[in-house]
């Protein structure tokens, strides 16, 4: 499974869930926002490698949304483009291209051509940075590579599930991840498996697993990592 991570912007309620389901499926990690507004947020704190955006919004329309990114300092005026939109003429794409964006694909669309162009531009963006070291979670430390929590030097066992868990989390470290994409399969469509897995690794990690510091809770979105 990729763990790229994309951030879908359309004001329309079915489309972002739409697009959502079919992209997590495809092993994709993804964000959404119904406004630029939002959008420019989440932005500011998180790091995506493609932003999907609709045109056609309240407020900042996409385009307007697309000029201001690219004119962003540092890694958020860099991030990829894909324009998707019901306006589809040709001078509507120049001046989505001329915008800034990466790509542009009108609606409706083929998912698996939605699919091949995500695929394409994110292969030209070329691969991700390596994973961080070990990360510091107080008196214990998490290992990704080896998939190894040690609790003040000695080794804590870990089940699959709890390696998979933490590896996802820690890719993104003090980054919310939804519980629905850290859930493993479909048949754990409500991600009822994973609150269990976060109560039990926070016994492990946690000094005070019902305060926790290092494996928190985000209200209505899922979990984060948060090393020192």
């Amino acid at each position: 499974m990729t763990d790229r991570h994309l951030l879908v912007v359309d004001d329309d309620d079915r489309i972002r869930d739409l697009l959502k389901q079919f992209l997590n499926r495809a092993g994709f990690r993804v964000t959404t926002a119904a406004s630029a507004e939002s959008a420019g947020r989440l932005l500011d704190t998180l790091d995506f490698d493609l932003v999907i955006l609709d045109v056609m919004m309240p407020g900042e329309d996409g385009l307007s949304f697309a000029r201001r990114l690219r004119t962003t300092p540092g890694p958020t005026g860099k991030a990829a483009i894909l324009m998707l939109t019901a306006r589809g003429e040709t001078s509507d794409r120049i001046e989505g291209l001329s915008a800034g964006v990466d790509d542009y694909l009108a609606k409706p669309f083929e998912p698996q051509e939605l699919l091949l162009r995500i695929e394409a531009i994110l292969r030209r963006a070329g691969p991700r940075p390596s994973d961080a070291g070990p990360l510091s979670l107080g008196r214990c430390r998490f290992d990704p590579v080896r998939g190894e929590l040690t609790r003040d030097g000695a080794p804590v066992r870990l089940t699959e599930a709890e390696v998979d868990l933490l590896r996802t989390l820690a890719k993104a470290p003090h980054a919310p991840i939804d519980r629905y994409t850290l859930a493993r399969d479909d048949a754990d469509a409500a991600g009822r498996a994973v609150d269990v897995q976060v109560t039990r690794l926070r016994r492990k990690i946690e000094d005070d697993p019902k305060t926790p510091r290092y494996l928190q809770t985000v209200r209505g979105v899922g979990y984060l990592l948060a090393p020192d």
